[in-house]
């Protein structure tokens, strides 16, 4: 499976009073390298609101290995687990500047109606286009 990696530079302000990267942070981290995923295949959030489709989060699951710090560039692996149904699942990686793993964590959203908030199937561009993401 074909994934994206996303550097980031961790900031001051999302540190907690220890001086590490607060938990609450990796969420972000999680997300942009998600919508950093969605880029490369032509696909955005904002793309498929406008189509009547959101993707609110069901499920999130992180495991923290290693602490993060200020000041540190980080890589953020994301690919897809498995093709997409009415769920889609991402699979991460937080990895530090010493190619240390970080975190690893699995994020499900759900492919929903913008008008009803029920369940739907993906759009059909969204299915093709992660097909290319499987071997």
């Amino acid at each position: 499976m074909k994934k994206t990696l996303t550097k980031i530079t961790t900031r001051y302000a999302e540190t907690d009073q220890m001086g590490v990267i607060h938990h609450a942070n990796y969420l972000i981290y999680l997300e942009q390298a998600r919508m950093e995923w969605l880029n490369t295949l032509g696909f955005s959030y904002v793309e498929m609101e406008k189509n009547g489709v959101m993707l609110p989060v069901f499920n999130i699951q992180i495991d923290y290995k290693k602490p993060l710090f200020v000041a540190q560039e980080i890589t953020v692996t994301c690919k897809l687990l498995k093709p997409p149904s009415t769920r889609v699942i991402f699979e991460y990686e937080v990895i530090n500047n010493e190619n240390q793993l970080c975190a690893h964590a699995q994020i499900t959203l759900v492919f929903t109606d913008s008008q009803s908030f029920r369940p739907r199937k993906p759009l059909t561009d969204f299915i093709e286009a992660c097909k290319n993401h499987f071997d």
